[in-house]
């Protein structure tokens, strides 16, 4: 539909977006009427620049200067004075002329701490059972003990990965949104339910269904990628990747995966000893998952491994990354030091890029969770 002048004897009005309903005020004399696909339509009254039309103009305001009035004119009236009924569906309202702030990781984790999560703190187990041999070998061989003072830093971790994404909270959907604009470069909000989010890499259209066995936890990893300068050009580099004519596969998806392999390293105490080193768990937790989702774009573009190769490389990559999370946070370390001073990418060029593939319906990812578990130490249980 396109614009259309409002105005008084003294003053019109353009309205350039039906959808927002905002007036521009011009500076034209004596236009008495409105032009709407050449029909005349009188308007009793006026209004400032700025002013909301239903508002300033309500339906008995509204006047047919002839006797005959088209259809196209009644249904675009209609479509008109509607515009302030639509009513959004749950959890998939779009964005408005005042896009969301993105918000901060330290800002999410806030508003987790400031919750009564006791329900879902009910849930977790911070530690994997263990039993004969297996309990031995872990006392006599295996990493040290997560120091006391840093075990409620630990169970509010593995609580955030009980805790769904609730499309009703709306900083769960400025984190989506935050996730979106960075990844994408958009500057206006997205709807939080559609296809768009098959493109960054999630397998239907509400992310929601593919957060089993992480949570908002790996939302909230996502957003620690994305809102750090240095670990964003990372973040984009893998995305870049994951769009790959050949190599592709689903980016966030791939990304909750990561986000499990640290909740079982987590559980099954291989961080506990940079934990206690640092005297922080959530900052390790995060630069494990950060380690260990380069290490793995490392081993995807180098090795050219494809979608088809996913559950492997993501099993290999578990059992690497539990083993030795030491040398992949040194991984990263050296890596953001490169990013600071502006050199190349640890990713390297990519070999045949050609064009960047869409988002496929019929690739099969395999998870860490759809693969055969290695032992009967229960080490799949989130």
């Amino acid at each position: 539909m396109r614009g259309a002048c409002y105005g008084t004897q003294s003053q019109v009005y353009r309205i350039t977006s039906w959808a927002e309903g905002r007036a521009e005020l011009l500076s034209y004399l004596g236009c008495p009427c409105l032009d709407l696909s050449g029909e005349l339509w009188r308007i009793r009254g006026g209004f400032r620049a700025g002013d909301n039309i239903r508002s300033a103009f309500p339906n008995n305001h509204w006047q047919p200067c002839g006797a005959v009035v088209s259809t196209e004119v009644l249904r675009a009236q209609e479509e008109w004075e509607a515009v302030d009924n639509i009513q959004a569906e749950t959890g998939i309202q779009a964005s408005t002329d005042q896009p969301g702030q993105l918000i901060s990781f330290s800002e999410a984790l806030q508003h987790f701490q400031t919750l009564d999560l006791s329900s879902f703190k009910k849930r977790i187990q911070p530690t994997i059972r263990r039993t004969g041999l297996a309990a031995l070998r872990h006392c006599l061989f295996g990493p040290p003990k997560l120091h006391q003072g840093l075990r409620e830093e630990r169970d509010l971790v593995l609580t955030i990965a009980q805790c769904g994404l609730d499309s009703q909270d709306p900083m769960h959907g400025r984190v989506l949104q935050t996730i979106y604009k960075k990844l994408t470069g958009s500057k206006f909000d997205c709807a939080l339910h559609g296809d768009h989010w098959e493109d960054l890499g999630f397998q239907g259209a509400n992310p929601a269904t593919d957060l089993r066995g992480a949570g908002f936890l790996a939302l909230l990893h996502l957003l620690y990628l994305v809102m750090d300068s240095k670990t964003l050009l990372m973040a984009q580099e893998i995305f870049r990747l994951s769009r790959h004519h050949i190599q592709q596969f689903p980016f966030c998806l791939m990304s909750v995966n990561i986000t499990r392999i640290a909740i079982q390293a987590l559980r099954e105490e291989c961080l506990s000893r940079e934990c206690n080193r640092q005297q922080k768990v959530i900052p390790v937790v995060n630069s494990f998952y950060a380690a260990t989702f380069l290490r793995l774009a490392h081993v995807w573009r180098t090795q050219q491994k494809t979608i088809a190769d996913s559950g492997f490389v993501l099993k290999d990559l578990e059992v690497l990354a539990k083993k030795s999370p030491r040398r992949l946070l040194k991984t990263l370390e050296i890596y953001l030091a490169g990013v600071s001073k502006g050199q190349a990418s640890l990713l390297g060029p990519q070999k045949s890029c050609g064009t960047q593939a869409p988002h496929s319906k019929d690739l099969t990812f395999t998870g860490v969770c759809d693969l055969p578990p290695h032992s009967s130490e229960g080490t799949w249980l989130i």
